[in-house]
């Protein structure tokens, strides 16, 4: 029995990517298993279209963050972009179960959660969080004691001392049903474009 309680747990593989003056903090829920990787960074699955809205976003351009030759995302070009916008990255859960041999945030249970507010006061200049799907919204809201938004749009609070403005975005995965352009014109207005 006690074996099984430990079965298909698994930490998060990363630590947070946060620029020095990150404004934007971007939270998914948690990575899938590695063999679907084409990366060691978030959203590193080829079959997710994160990258590709952030390349239509600021570069007009879906494969701008592609590396066609690798058949992979460009993490160079990831990395200079998050630096550039001050966008900070990471995962609203640091320990899961997979309750089935898949990504699908349906199927994962969370069994510890990062600890928001004490990430907040530790990076006082993020202003923007931003949730990527259902699951991660979910938990933001949990820790922030607010209604989760509508799909595309936020809500103001406050985490601690720090105003916040709290945007909830359709999930990038493909399995999400709405088009690539559409997602990306939600993620769009988080930047004011």
């Amino acid at each position: 029995m006690e074996k099984q309680a430990f079965a298909n747990i698994e930490i998060h593989p990363w630590q947070p990517f946060v620029p020095a003056d990150a404004e934007y903090l971007f939270l998914g829920t948690f990575p899938p298993k590695s063999a679907r990787w084409s990366m060691a960074f978030y959203y590193p699955n080829k079959n997710n279209d994160f990258w590709r809205v952030m390349g239509i976003v600021f570069y007009n351009d879906r494969d701008a963050l592609w590396n066609q030759e690798n058949g992979s995302f460009d993490l160079p070009s990831i990395k200079k972009l998050l630096t550039g916008q001050r966008i900070a990255i990471w995962d609203t859960a640091r320990v899961v179960r997979r309750l089935k041999d898949n990504a699908s945030d349906k199927f994962l249970e969370i069994v510890e959660a990062i600890d928001l507010s004490t990430f907040i006061r530790q990076h006082p200049t993020i202003k923007h969080i931003v949730a990527t799907g259902e699951k991660a919204a979910t938990v933001v809201a949990q820790q922030l004691a607010v209604n989760v938004p509508q799909i595309g749009t936020s809500v103001d609070c406050k985490v601690g001392n720090c105003p916040i403005n709290f945007w909830r975005m359709p999930s990038t995965s493909r399995a999400y049903p709405l088009a690539l352009e559409k997602k990306a014109a939600c993620y769009q207005h988080v930047f004011g474009h």
